[in-house]
């Protein structure tokens, strides 16, 4: 049985992020403007069968397929929204489940450290893909479920805040978002994230075990 674990259309990929999936995409880059849509299953194998049928549906790109035994993720884009559109509904089709019938996302950790140490920096520039983490800035540590929803939250905390986009997980068991900047400014990015998480349909995992 499939769990749809993430399933989030991205209306409008902001710079930071689409530059940010261009560093670790094995597909076809986006561009900043472009709608993307990500979907993440368990167990992940039959993202294999979902990226052919999703190409032979809709004209789309894929930048992102990764794929683990427990999880899946295929991350589409293109400068035409209704495509990006089709391409859901295809996958929806696939496994003949409903945009409801996904996981909703959690906030799971919100951590803030202000006023970073150099050698503290240094430990984060050397994990992330993006931006530079520079001393006496503040960094802030998001953590969300499903890991998917990590690129959303990226997305809107770009576009709320001048914020600095790090690292990004956007698979496996959590998602993971680093962010740089000012205080007043991650604050905002933190408010606009938490809010948009919260704006999701979709289920508890624990309600299916009841």
């Amino acid at each position: 049985m499939i769990q749809l674990r993430t399933f989030t259309l991205i209306e409008r990929l902001e710079p930071q992020l689409a530059s940010f999936i261009s560093t670790v995409s094995q597909g076809f880059f986006p561009l900043a403007g472009e709608s993307a849509l990500f979907v993440e299953v368990a167990p992940g194998m039959s993202i294999n069968m979902v990226t052919d049928t999703v190409l032979k549906t809709a004209k789309v790109v894929p930048g992102l397929m990764i794929v683990e035994r427990s999880y899946g993720l295929l991350e589409v884009h293109s400068t035409d929204r209704d495509e990006v559109e089709k391409a859901g509904r295809a996958i929806l089709d696939f496994y003949g489940l409903t945009v409801d019938d996904k996981l909703k996302p959690r906030l799971m950790t919100n951590d803030v450290i202000h006023d970073i140490r150099g050698y503290q920096a240094m430990l984060v520039n050397r994990i992330r893909h993006g931006q530079l983490m520079l001393e006496h800035q503040t960094l802030n540590i998001v953590e969300v479920h499903p890991a998917g929803y990590a690129a959303t939250a990226a997305n809107v905390a770009e576009r709320a805040a001048n914020v600095r986009l790090l690292e990004m997980v956007s698979f496996g068991a959590f998602g993971r978002l680093f962010l740089g900047g000012s205080s007043g400014e991650l604050e905002k990015a933190a408010e606009a994230i938490a809010a948009h998480l919260d704006s999701f349909t979709g289920y508890r995992e624990e309600e299916r075990h009841l």
